[in-house]
């Protein structure tokens, strides 16, 4: 079933208001810890698990409920992911104990996790014109939620404390959840029962994935402090024994097949974690070196990220009409070009300009990044074997995590004992290192697009 000129706004007003729900708490959450820290009498560290729990099970729970929706339908997967972010939000504020607000946590992160692949599959399966357009409107939404959640977090804790961060999420599942059950069609596929989904599903096939995931993430988090080496040789060999499994297996979780025999999909998801990597040494890194390096108050902090943020939001409906009209090659190509050109610049020239130079140099990396985000996406979607949609728009999503993860040691790393321009200079050598990567990854790509075709 296709969606109509008129309903085409309702229905994806639908689909990002609880796509967004994962990046709004992704970045929502950082000034909250300082509260719950001390209401539950922590250490910073452990207070940290929001965070790193969060990333954690998104990375594994994105593919996985991915797969649940191709299995089970779209439309079912994204509105009981809305009730489980409900259960967290409704749960949160009136938690006992630390432990069981780490739970509400987990249920936001699983719940939010199954919204986005559901969310693209219904696009992909009901937005026919101007596809690329529809998913900017995803992109925008998240890079939005991603640049001000901090900030609406401060002002939400201001006015009802820490759990008043949970409470906000409800006006939005309420507003999805009720256009989600008038837009969307009702997916072709019956519900399966239990017996039947476990039988389709690769229970081991997931067990070492996730154990995998979860390992050598934890092993790359565990840099700032000190490297869990274990953890990491146990990652790896559990994701081997996961690609032993999948392609010993009749009914794979993951046909690991499809990334040889679909290398312009393996190529998106390179330029993704290239993308992301370089992207969040800046929002990561920039807050840091501006408040303890050039000491600016963290409100002036905020308003120079808002070049870079404020202009991927913009770039992004454009980036979308552009997709729509000549495809995603040239979009790619020129994201991945403007991210080397700017990581030059701001390597050789950041320090000593003017603020208004500062500004310009933010604004043309943030416009590489709309660009590259939506292309990707559009590029993702374009490459996907059509019944696998919601597991490939899954692993996209791991990708965006791995590369945001390993943002982290690079900068933890660089700016673990001190702050200093030098430590600035090599952070923006790394960034040309991973920009001129992604352009040649964009190169090839165009070629892979081109023998496809």
């Amino acid at each position: 079933m296709m969606i109509s000129k008129k309903s085409r706004a309702v229905f994806l007003t639908a689909v990002a208001s609880g796509t967004m729900l994962n990046p709004l708490n992704s970045s929502m959450i950082s000034l909250a810890l300082h509260s719950i820290q001390h209401e539950f009498h922590l250490s910073f560290t452990t207070v940290s698990w929001l965070i790193s729990s969060f990333y954690l099970a998104s990375a594994v729970a994105q593919p996985v409920t991915g797969k649940l929706g191709d299995l089970i339908g779209r439309k079912r997967l994204f509105l009981f992911g809305l009730i489980l972010v409900a259960v967290s939000a409704i749960g949160a504020p009136f938690a006992p104990t630390f432990m069981t607000l780490l739970v509400m946590r987990l249920f936001q992160s699983v719940g939010s996790s199954a919204i986005y692949p559901s969310g693209v599959g219904l696009i992909r399966n009901h937005i026919h014109e101007r596809q690329a357009s529809a998913l900017a409107v995803l992109s925008i939404f998240a890079s939005a939620m991603t640049a001000l959640g901090p900030t609406v977090g401060g002002f939400l804790i201001v006015w009802g404390g820490w759990p008043a961060i949970f409470i906000v999420n409800l006006p939005f599942i309420i507003l999805s959840f009720l256009l989600g059950i008038y837009m969307f069609p009702k997916d072709q596929k019956k519900g399966a029962g239990i017996k039947t989904i476990i039988r389709q599903l690769d229970i081991l096939g997931i067990v070492l994935f996730a154990g995998g995931i979860i390992f050598l993430l934890s092993f790359l988090l565990s840099f700032s402090s000190s490297p869990h080496a274990a953890e990491g040789v146990l990652g790896v060999l559990l994701l081997g024994a996961f690609v032993w499994h999948e392609l010993k297996t009749d009914k794979p979780f993951i046909d690991v097949r499809l990334f040889k025999t679909q290398r312009n999909l393996s190529a998106v998801y390179v330029q993704f974690i290239l993308l992301n990597v370089f992207f969040y040494c800046l929002f990561f890194g920039l807050p840091s070196y501006f408040q303890d390096e050039m000491h600016l108050s963290v409100q002036t902090s905020g308003l120079f990220m808002l070049f870079m943020s404020g202009m991927s939001i913009v770039v992004s409906p454009i980036t979308g009409k552009w997709i729509d009209r000549s495809g995603v090659v040239k979009p790619i190509f020129a994201g991945a070009l403007l991210m080397t050109v700017g990581a030059v610049i701001l390597t050789l020239f950041f320090i000593n300009v003017q603020t208004i130079g500062k500004g310009f140099i933010l604004s043309l990396l943030g416009v590489g990044y709309g660009l590259g985000n939506v292309a990707l996406q559009a590029a993702m979607l374009k490459t996907s074997p059509s019944n696998m949609v919601g597991t490939t728009s899954g692993l996209f999503q791991t990708c965006r995590y791995l590369g945001s993860i390993l943002s982290s040691v690079i900068l933890g790393l660089l700016f673990g004992k001190e702050i200093t321009a030098a430590h600035f200079d090599m952070m923006g050598t790394i960034m040309i290192i991973t920009g001129g990567a992604s352009l040649l990854m964009a190169v090839r790509f165009a070629a892979l697009m081109k023998t496809a075709s």
